[in-house]
């Protein structure tokens, strides 16, 4: 009896953090069914053609003359079909006729008609699909195109000397029923099928039981007396609720003391740092991303928030020495409340973000509150790092120093204010490796593209973050107990 009402107390908290953990959950994962939308279940197909590019004419599509392109894709659901054109810069009439068959069963899928005198030069034309065809995926395919233009008035299909042919996709143009080589300047769009997405609610399923077994190892572990890091971790928080209130609020307003704007530097500042940076790489260097200026403020507001959460973390510890080494709390609360700080001034480096995006006119769509997602597995990340330099700045006071070094590297290599695409091939690995490109990438794809990002690419950052995460608090665990000597 006398174990049982010891352990009550933590029994408690437990049962309270069991319930809030399983209704997130749920609630999170059906929500995040809805905002996925169809990018749940599709992606743009790996099997896409893309447009080679244009070398030469075919042939002048007059009466009588027809263009054959035979193909295969590797699209699980085909949309649609385009072709450039040459006009020999003239005024061609007639028209256009464009079709594609499915040579293996002799049917026609798709066939239209265009006004030749309507193509441009270097214009497409496109067959699409009412609905996208399913049932394609690497059988033989042919693209017709032929005409009832007169000689003189006839436009004629680009073609490229060279093909993308590989061992599972082959081409073959004919011309006027003779084999050429090259292929035509086409493109086939489709998208695939996601399996993790058809699959949704098992793997569903199996996240709530994995959870539901780790509440259920953690309860029994608590029922037996036995110490559980995370439950302590839970009481300890809900316990210095109001301290952690007390050291976040002295970091904001440390901040800000005795400064005349005071906290409107949170919306100042990262709209002073887009408008130069705005200037000098859409004026100067020229560059052509869409939307650059609400690309350009989500790096520098997210970055902002990494910089400024790992700097002040960097410090936690050695700069609550005198705290430390007189009254006793949980050491992990130093570096958590400044990051929490930090978070507190990214919502507010939020607002500037959003007036930009009104004001350039971006078209928001549901999936904006998915890079909600990212942000957080942005903010995990920095906590985990956050302990890590915490630590390190006990024992090698240098750190300060080094950090200061590597978070320059480490902006010039994540592409805030410059396109990934102007990285050359062989240094694309860093990218690959940089968790800050991942939460960038895709949040920026929720907000300006409006779509989602594949389900893997949610279970990748979260990974990442976690990861941080567990080897910044396992090292903050064991150096801990010895700070006090360095301090």
């Amino acid at each position: 009896m006398e174990k049982i009402q010891k352990n009550r107390p933590v029994v408690l908290p437990v049962r309270r953090l069991a319930v809030g953990l399983v209704l997130v959950y749920v609630a999170l994962t059906i929500l995040f069914y809805f905002l996925a939308g169809d990018q749940l279940h599709l992606r743009e197909s790996r099997g896409n053609i893309s447009l080679s590019p244009a070398e030469s004419g075919t042939v002048e599509l007059c009466q009588g003359a027809v263009v054959e392109q035979q193909f295969t894709v590797k699209i699980q659901r085909l949309e649609s079909v385009s072709v450039q054109w040459g006009t020999y810069y003239r005024s061609n009439a007639g028209t256009v006729t464009m079709e594609l068959w499915d040579q293996q069963n002799g049917s026609l899928l798709l066939s239209q008609k265009y006004d030749a005198a309507a193509i441009q030069e270097g214009g497409l034309t496109t067959l699409t699909a009412e609905e996208s065809i399913e049932g394609l995926y690497q059988v033989p395919l042919l693209l017709r195109i032929y005409a009832d233009s007169q000689i003189g008035s006839a436009a004629s299909p680009l073609m490229s000397l060279s093909t993308q042919e590989t061992a599972d996709q082959a081409f073959l143009l004919m011309l006027n029923g003779a084999p050429t080589d090259g292929m035509l300047c086409f493109t086939a769009q489709g998208t695939d099928y996601i399996w993790t997405g058809l699959h949704y609610w098992q793997f569903a399923a199996v996240g709530l039981a994995l959870i539901l077994a780790f509440i259920a190892a953690v309860w029994f572990r608590v029922r037996r007396g036995k110490r559980s890091y995370v439950v302590n971790a839970a009481v300890a928080v809900q316990r210095y609720r109001f301290l952690i209130r007390q050291l976040v609020a002295r970091d904001f307003k440390t901040k800000y003391k005795r400064s005349v704007l005071g906290m409107f530097w949170r919306f100042l500042n990262p709209l002073l740092t887009m408008c130069v940076q705005y200037f000098v790489f859409s004026t100067v260097f020229k560059s052509d991303i869409p939307n650059y200026a609400v690309y350009l403020l989500i790096g520098i507001v997210s970055f902002n928030f990494f910089s400024e959460s790992c700097g002040m973390s960097l410090t936690s510890i050695v700069g609550n020495a005198g705290l430390i080494t007189k009254v006793y709390v949980p050491k992990y609360i130093y570096p958590l409340t400044r990051v929490m700080s930090s978070v507190v001034n990214l919502g507010i480096s939020l607002i500037p973000l959003i007036l930009v995006i009104f004001c350039t006119g971006l078209r928001l769509h549901k999936s904006v509150f998915l890079a909600l997602y990212f942000l957080l597995c942005l903010v995990v990340f920095s906590l985990g790092l956050g302990l890590l330099l915490s630590s390190s700045m006990v024992f090698f006071r240098d750190t300060q120093f080094l950090w200061n070094v590597l978070s320059m590297i480490w902006m010039y290599a994540t592409p805030i204010f410059y396109p990934e695409n102007i990285l050359p091939e062989k240094f694309r690995f860093i990218l690959r490796i940089n968790p800050l490109y991942h939460f960038l990438k895709n949040a920026r794809l929720c907000i300006m593209d409006g779509i989602s990002p594949e389900p893997i690419v949610y279970v990748q950052c979260l990974l990442m973050a976690s990861g941080m995460l567990l080897v910044g608090a396992l090292v903050f665990r064991r150096s801990q107990d010895r700070f006090v000597l360095y301090l």
